[in-house]
């Protein structure tokens, strides 16, 4: 599995780095220019990302627009609806829970939310139930 882990905080990028560490490779972006650079750049090699845990909060580009970016991209290399599942499962996590982040990130076709601090049993049981691990 092919992982960007889009996060401004430290701790935050480490945990989820230490959760995903055995199951394949993991990039950081930092802020939201580079997530989108990053996923642009897989997306032209053909190897896009599997898995995007995307914060709500960041700088340079929030995690909404980052999302709408990330599928707009996809849609351009002709994954947006791909009946095979190639579109790239992303994980919005935030400390900002609200019921408008909630939808506003499931509007732009987020694939699950979770609230920090993560969970480590609820996500790797989230990537299991994306299909991402087995």
């Amino acid at each position: 599995m092919k992982t960007l882990i889009v996060e401004d905080d430290f701790t935050s990028r480490v945990m989820l780095q230490q959760l995903i560490k055995g199951y394949g490779v993991s990039h950081v972006a930092v802020n939201g220019k580079e997530a989108v650079e990053a996923v642009s750049l897989g997306l032209e090699a053909g190897e896009p990302y599997d898995l995007v845990c995307l914060d709500i909060m960041l700088p340079e580009m929030d995690g909404h627009q980052v999302l709408k970016e990330i599928r707009r991209l996809e849609a351009s290399a002709g994954l947006g609806s791909s009946p095979l599942g190639r579109r790239t499962r992303v994980i919005m996590t935030t400390t900002a829970s609200s019921q408008a982040n909630v939808e506003e990130a499931v509007a732009n076709q987020c694939d699950a939310f979770l609230v920090k601090p993560i969970d480590g049993a609820r996500f790797i049981a989230q990537l299991s139930k994306m299909q991402l691990i087995w």
